[in-house]
């Protein structure tokens, strides 16, 4: 299983754009025939605002659940874990299952990781 983070922003781009749209948790990309790949919110942390990193999580990226397991508050692009704040970009992570030795190099899968990673 590979996973991918989408900014917000990308994806009201690609909504835009008609090519691709979040819909029920799920991302639909329209050159893909409507295929759907299920999405978790979350966000980059992009850096340190104040107090220490403790949790290393500058360059990380973290669903809703693991920075609630943290005890991290959210609001709209920033953290707060503790006495720390971090500026962060909303998003969520797409989970694109992993192409099967035997499925064509043409796959869905394929199309959409190569459709992610050459608007990244």
């Amino acid at each position: 299983m590979t996973k991918l983070f989408l900014s917000q922003a990308q994806l009201e781009e690609w909504a835009l754009e008609d090519k691709a749209d979040l819909r029920e948790g799920r991302l639909v990309v329209a050159a893909e025939g409507g295929s759907a790949w299920p999405l978790t919110p979350a966000v980059h942390v992009v850096q340190l605002v104040s107090g220490e990193d403790t949790h290393q999580l500058v360059s990380r990226v973290k669903t809703e659940e693991q920075l609630g397991r943290l005890g991290a508050e959210q609001m709209a692009d920033s953290i707060l874990v503790g006495d720390s704040a971090y500026e962060v970009v909303p998003g969520y992570v797409a989970e694109v299952g992993a192409p099967a030795p035997e499925r064509k190099p043409n796959s869905e899968t394929d199309l959409l990781a190569a459709f992610i990673l050459n608007k990244m």
